[in-house]
């Protein structure tokens, strides 16, 4: 293993959730009157805490977010915690193949108990002891690197000496400016044909199309070197 420590985002990366998640914010928007695709919703929502992702729709929509838009977003978020929804491809699995010495996070834009009860339904809430929300834990939440530091702080691990395995680009950004090793993953059914090329151009350090190529480049890929001071060295 050629890394201290794997943090991961849960939507889209754990959870498929961005996809159902994003068309409902579609229906939703497009119901009260401000027409929205899925690929609008995608490309203007996705990834973001709460605080800036209401800021992000009072943007769009060119006003206050009605009452009508809180209340359809917290009864599909009970429905979804209640019945459950399905894994990305693999990550179970890839979770569950981790050494148990390996410190692992969750640092996602939801809130904790969003993860939780999504974890339960997974089989997978033994699997983490530390799970961290950008709404919750941090002052900035993503594309701020500050989730990220804290969650690797918290664990007692070198930034630069972890693995982020991360899907959005708002993630991706914050993840990067972490100094972490990045892996862009494209196993989602929100990723189209042109995302590895998104993340590629924000600089990760790898872009996997499934858990097979994160757990290959977690055994392979090296690190980012530093030198005394810190700095990164070719």
């Amino acid at each position: 293993m050629r890394f201290d420590a794997v943090i991961f985002d849960f939507d889209g990366v754990l959870l498929e959730s961005e996809y159902a998640s994003n068309r409902h914010l579609a229906e939703t928007l497009t119901a009260l009157g401000h027409p929205t695709s899925i690929a609008d919703s995608m490309a203007n929502f996705m990834g973001l805490a709460h605080a800036d992702f209401l800021d992000a729709v009072s943007d769009w929509i060119g006003g206050p977010v009605p009452d009508a838009f809180h209340a359809a977003c917290e009864r599909e978020s009970e429905r979804a915690m209640r019945d459950g929804l399905a894994e990305v491809a693999g990550a179970a699995a890839f979770v569950r193949s981790l050494s148990p010495s390996l410190p692992r996070a969750i640092a996602s834009s939801s809130s904790t108990r969003w993860i939780a009860a999504h974890l339960g339904h997974l089989g997978l809430r033994d699997d983490f002891g530390m799970i961290f929300s950008g709404r919750e834990h941090v002052a900035r939440g993503k594309p701020a690197p500050d989730l990220y530091l804290h969650a690797a702080a918290a664990m007692g691990v070198d930034i630069r000496r972890t693995l982020i395995v991360e899907d959005s680009p708002i993630g991706v950004t914050g993840a990067v400016a972490s100094g972490a090793y990045v892996v862009g993953l494209c196993a989602g059914r929100h990723c189209a044909t042109d995302h590895d090329a998104r993340l590629r151009a924000l600089g990760v350090h790898a872009v996997a199309a499934n858990f097979d190529a994160v757990a290959s480049i977690m055994n392979d890929a090296q690190p980012i070197s530093t030198d005394i001071q810190g700095h990164a060295v070719a």
